[in-house]
């Protein structure tokens, strides 16, 4: 809970030697060596005091991320939105709206999602409550996108997956199997949230001469260069300010909008988008930390608090080498930590993708009615297929894993025919052809999964299904079943 300064004058005086250093902190009271070890709020992320050399405005809280929070809106809602297809006749209105969220638009557009849920009241409703002229477009990844066909950048594949989501019937198209509100929200968190956070604010944005912390952000801001970078990261991250102070089951239900209590920091009974709701990867986290093996949301978080608490000790003047070289650690392990977030959902996915063709094979060995399966496995497959792409536009170039787990995968989950996406042609539309068997699309997501957790060190594994590669192996008569091309 973030508190102001007059609450501070009311804390009874039997408290800890680190609650004293809070709120010394507050009041101005250490030095600027005592700043270097001390933490400003021990369990959230602001606020923290301005140390802009000459501010004379009124702002006591240098914390600001507020564009990065209506990014998160835009997501969601745009995520929303990609469900709404009513399979052609509203493609062009759907299109435009879907856009709207996507490149922006000058209305002040509707919160989409999320919105008040039972007693979860949220507090703002409309986007530019939050923040005014901000888009997903904008901050896309700028490179080219191997994984996906076309050879696009980040923001041609999102604009591509738009239209074709606006022509189909609650966002599935089984001639293909792409669900397109899954691809659209896995791939946009990391072409967007994990790419500009990892790739820009937490690279080049902590070089010396970049955004200096002598200097206000802009001409008249009540923040340090350095300071809004990392905030800035930090509201791509998606945590609540207060996240530290919930578990991870907690923070798993406020993103699930099920705990007013564990997401109302302030008491007021309204959730505040700006610093109470969790999102996006942070979410992702809490979910595998929930299972007890992990502690990534905690991990990131608390390095996020620790770098804002380095870079406000400097009391506004540029940071020292050693300062420095500090805030590049914490920098590091918020990367590293967040690559194995997107890592373990891929390891997810590619669990639960196994087991839908599993169940569809059962199905049909029994003439089955597979329509609900088979629209269960698209979404899977769009959820494993969106974070593979997302995992692959962060800070480092992951060369022959990206490579292998691309062919693994393919452009297409293997349809009924046996048939999946090879590639597009110059119109935009998608090439299929005969592929592989379900057996070797099965043996392919266990091969995944296996190299996931050898390449990235995993230890949430959820949907672990690779106790079962040797048999399903041996099953299809080659342990070295050929990987898409």
């Amino acid at each position: 809970m973030q508190t102001d300064s007059k609450t501070w004058r009311n804390i009874p005086m039997k408290i800890s030697k680190s609650k004293v250093r809070v709120i010394a902190l507050a009041t101005g009271i250490l030095s600027s060596s005592a700043l270097a070890t001390a933490a400003f709020s021990e369990n959230t992320y602001g606020p923290f005091p301005v140390t802009v050399k000459g501010y004379s405005g009124s702002k006591t809280n240098s914390v600001s991320y507020t564009g990065q929070i209506a990014r998160h809106v835009l997501h969601d809602s745009l995520k929303k939105l990609a469900g709404k297809g009513d399979g052609g006749g509203n493609a062009a209105a759907l299109q435009a709206e879907m856009m709207s969220y996507f490149s922006g638009s000058d209305k002040n557009k509707a919160i989409i999602a999320p919105v008040d849920k039972g007693d979860f009241n949220i507090k703002q409703e409309t986007v530019n409550e939050i923040s005014s002229g901000k888009n997903l477009s904008g901050k896309s990844y700028k490179g080219a996108v191997t994984a996906w066909p076309g050879q696009m950048t980040g923001g041609e594949v999102l604009a591509s997956m738009i239209a074709h989501a606006a022509k189909t019937n609650g966002g599935f198209d089984p001639s293909t199997g792409y669900n397109y509100p899954q691809l659209i929200s896995k791939f946009a968190m990391g072409a967007v949230f994990y790419n500009q956070a990892v790739d820009n604010y937490l690279d080049e944005k902590l070089a010396a001469d970049n955004k200096p912390n002598s200097k206000p952000y802009k001409d008249g801001a009540h923040y340090t260069g350095k300071e809004h970078v990392w905030d800035e990261a930090f509201g791509y991250w998606g945590a609540a300010a207060h996240s530290l102070n919930l578990s991870a089951s907690e923070n798993y239900e406020v993103a699930k909008m099920k705990n007013l209590s564990a997401a109302d920091a302030n008491g007021d009974g309204l959730i505040d988008l700006k610093s109470e709701m969790t999102f996006a990867h942070a979410y992702y986290a809490s979910s595998f930390d929930k299972g007890g093996n992990t502690n990534y949301m905690s991990t990131v978080t608390q390095a996020f608090i620790d770098g804002r608490a380095l870079i406000t000790s400097a009391n506004g003047e540029n940071l020292t080498d050693a300062q420095r070289a500090q805030l590049v650690a914490y920098a590091d392990v918020i990367g590293s930590n967040w690559e194995k977030v997107i890592a373990e959902a891929v390891f997810k996915y590619a669990g639960s993708v196994y087991k839908d063709i599993t169940k569809l094979e059962g199905l049909m060995a029994e003439n089955g009615d597979t329509t609900k399966a088979f629209a269960t496995y698209g979404k899977h497959w769009g959820e494993l297929k969106g974070f593979s792409m997302a995992l692959q536009v962060g800070k480092k170039n992951l060369g022959e894993t990206a490579v292998k787990m691309n062919r693994l995968i393919g452009y297409g989950p293997v349809l009924m025919n046996a048939s999946q996406v090879t590639g597009v042609d110059s119109q935009g539309n998608f090439i299929k052809d005969e592929a592989q068997s379900w057996g070797e699309s099965k043996l392919h997501m266990l091969k995944l999964q296996s190299m996931l957790a050898d390449q990235f060190g995993l230890a949430a594994k959820v949907n672990d299904q690779t106790a079962n590669m040797a048999d399903l192996a041996d099953k299809l008569g080659s342990a070295d079943s050929a990987e898409n091309d």
